[in-house]
C-alpha cells in the first residue's frame, strides 16, 4: 500500500503547530481565571481545530486508502448534515441514495489520478442523472427547488471537499519542500487559521459590521485582521512547506483569507435562510462538520487550481 512522504519540514511544521496549539490553550484557560471573562468560544475554538488537525494527522499517518477513506466520510458528513437542513420530496428518496452512493465514485476517481473525470463527474454527469432520475419520478411539485438543493449538495459537499483528495495526489516533484502533506498542511491550517483570526480580532476590536444580516458577528476589523495575519502565516507556512514565491504566497494568502470568509458567510446565509444555527450537533457546544469546514468549500478548490496554474501540473490519467 503506498504510503505518503512525510519531509523534514512538513514534521517540524505539524509539531510547531500542536505546540502552539496547546500553549495558546493554556494561555486562554488562565486568561480565563484570571480577568473572569467569558471566552468560552475562543476555548471551543480551539478545541474543534485541535480536534480537525488530529483527525487530520492521524488519516495521513497511514496509507493513502485510508486517507481518502476519511476524506470519504467527512464530504458524507457534510453532505448529510446539508440534505437534513432541508426537508426533500419522498420520491426523491432514490434520487439522494445516487448523491451518497456519487461520493465514493468521486474520490476513487481522484485516487486513480483521473483528473479530467474528477473535473466533469459532479458539475455534469451527476447533475444530468439526477436530473434524469427525479424527472422519472414524474412529481414536478418543488422539482426545481430540490434539484438545486441536491445539486448544491454534492457541487459543495463532495465536489468542493474533493480537492483535498487532488491536493493528496499531487506528484512530490511539484513539491519538493513538503509534497502533497505539505500542500495539505497549507490549506487547512490557513483556512481555519483565518476562520480563528477572523473571530478573535472581531472580538477584541471589532466595531462596524460588515454584513449584520446575514452573519451579526461579523465585522471590518475582524475580516481586515483575519486577512492581513493569514497573508503573513502564509508567507512563512510557504516557504518552508511550498514552492510558492514571495509575491505567490502574499497573494495565495490573501485570497484564500477573503474566499475563506465568504465560504463561511454563504453557509451562514444558508443558515439564516431556513432558521437554524448549526447544521448539526456532532460537535459539542459547536454544531457540526460542515459549520466548522465551510470555509474550505471555497478555499480548497481555489488554492488547487491556483497551485496547478503555477506548476502546470499533469496527473497520470490527464
Amino acid at each position: 500500500m503506498e504510503h505518503f512522504v512525510f519531509t523534514p519540514n512538513v514534521k517540524i511544521a505539524i509539531a510547531i503547530l500542536y505546540a502552539f496549539i496547546f500553549t495558546l490553550m493554556a494561555i486562554i484557560k488562565a486568561a480565563q481565571i484570571i480577568t473572569k471573562r467569558d471566552l468560552d468560544n475562543i476555548w471551543i475554538r480551539l478545541k474543534s481545530f485541535l480536534l480537525i488537525c488530529l483527525f487530520f494527522t492521524a488519516a495521513f499517518c497511514f496509507n493513502k486508502i485510508v486517507a481518502f477513506l476519511f476524506l470519504m466520510l467527512i464530504s458524507y458528513l457534510c453532505l448529510k448534515e446539508f440534505l437534513s437542513l432541508i426537508p426533500t420530496r419522498r420520491t426523491d428518496r432514490k434520487v439522494l441514495l445516487w448523491a451518497y452512493l456519487s461520493i465514493p465514485v468521486s474520490y476513487y476517481i481522484v485516487y486513480i489520478q483521473w483528473a479530467t473525470m474528477f473535473y466533469l463527474f459532479i458539475p455534469l454527469y451527476m447533475f444530468i442523472l439526477i436530473s434524469v432520475r427525479m424527472v422519472m419520478s414524474s412529481n414536478t411539485e418543488g422539482f426545481l427547488k430540490n434539484l438545486a438543493v441536491i445539486q448544491y449538495g454534492l457541487m459543495s459537499t463532495v465536489y468542493a471537499l474533493g480537492y483535498l483528495g487532488m491536493l493528496a495526489i499531487v506528484p512530490m516533484q511539484y513539491n519538493p519542500k513538503g509534497g502533497c502533506i505539505g500542500l495539505l498542511f497549507y490549506i487547512l491550517i490557513l483556512t481555519v487559521a483565518n476562520d480563528f483570526m477572523q473571530m478573535f480580532c472581531g472580538k477584541a476590536i471589532g466595531k462596524h459590521k460588515i454584513i449584520p444580516k446575514v452573519s451579526p458577528n461579523k465585522t471590518w476589523e475582524g475580516f481586515i485582521g483575519g486577512v492581513i495575519g493569514t497573508t503573513i502565516l502564509s508567507v512563512v507556512m510557504a516557504y518552508f512547506l511550498t514552492p510558492l514565491t514571495l509575491p505567490q504566497s502574499i497573494f495565495g494568502g490573501a485570497v484564500l483569507a477573503i474566499f475563506g470568509f465568504f465560504g463561511d458567510v454563504t453557509m451562514s446565509a444558508i443558515k439564516r435562510d431556513l432558521g437554524v444555527k448549526d447544521t448539526s450537533m456532532l460537535i459539542p457546544g459547536h454544531g457540526g462538520i460542515l459549520d466548522r469546514l465551510d470555509s474550505l468549500l471555497f478555499t480548497a478548490p481555489l488554492f488547487f487550481h491556483y497551485f496547478a496554474y503555477l506548476n502546470t501540473i499533469v496527473f497520470v490519467k490527464g
